[in-house]
């Protein structure tokens, strides 16, 4: 072998070590760019057990981790602390209320008819009964909600629940008012004390763990005891 074969042989030697070198080295960046989904899961379902039973305030990150099997790293790689971690917890239930809201608050009143209006007031103990059973498939993360997100953006959720239908009730209670269906007069805050008391004997049911069989009976007497026709004097 010459010297210029040799020295040929020593160059594409180098440029194939040195391309070894960078597939490895980006076979390696790409393993750990793609990010670890079995993660998410279990670290999701470790902290709200762990909410569950302390509260925002008394759950302990430590303690979510080992009980997911990961390290405190890994949650601060997808979270900013723990409030954030809370707030994922309980997105989908938050989201599902504010759809419910949204429906209740965006209502055109053009297309409905007197009788409807006056409809809207009515107890309806199937419908009612609806909202019990979609409140039953999300009741940890809505229990979250109400009684332990102190010290969360979520920390008077009942409240301000309560607080976006009134909204709500009083654009109805417009509706049938201008038309003469409705004959009481009733201020906005009396509404915003009306609904608050309704929407508490929603929630309580929750609060207090009942099982569904106590919630379809309480359901019955809820639509026994609260008679918005007869309080807005409905004709």
């Amino acid at each position: 072998m010459t010297i210029k074969q040799k020295y040929d042989k020593n160059i594409i030697d180098n440029l194939i070590i040195r391309n070894a070198v960078i597939d490895n080295v980006f076979i390696l960046e790409k393993k750990m760019s793609v990010r670890d989904t079995s993660i998410d899961p279990r670290l999701l379902e470790s902290a709200r057990r762990e909410f569950l039973e302390k509260g925002f305030l008394g759950a302990e990150l430590k303690t979510i981790c080992d009980n997911a099997g990961i390290t405190t790293g890994a949650v601060y790689k997808r979270y900013k602390g723990k409030e954030e971690l809370f707030c994922a917890v309980v997105k989908d239930t938050a989201d599902i209320l504010d759809s419910f809201v949204a429906v209740r608050t965006d209502m055109d009143f053009t297309e409905m008819t007197d009788s409807e209006v006056r409809d809207t007031w009515k107890m309806n103990e199937k419908y009612l009964l609806d909202l019990f059973k979609t409140l039953w498939k999300i009741r940890d993360d809505f229990v979250l909600l109400l009684e332990k997100s102190a010290g969360t953006v979520y920390e008077k959720y009942g409240h301000d629940f309560a607080l976006r239908m009134t909204g709500a009730y009083i654009q109805y209670y417009a509706e049938a008012k201008r038309r003469g269906i409705a004959k009481a007069d009733i201020s906005g805050e009396e509404m915003h004390v009306l609904c608050t008391s309704f929407w508490t004997a929603v929630y309580e049911p929750f609060v207090h763990r009942m099982t569904w069989k106590e919630i379809e009976k309480h359901c019955t007497v809820l639509c026994r005891f609260y008679d918005w026709a007869g309080a807005l004097e409905i004709k």
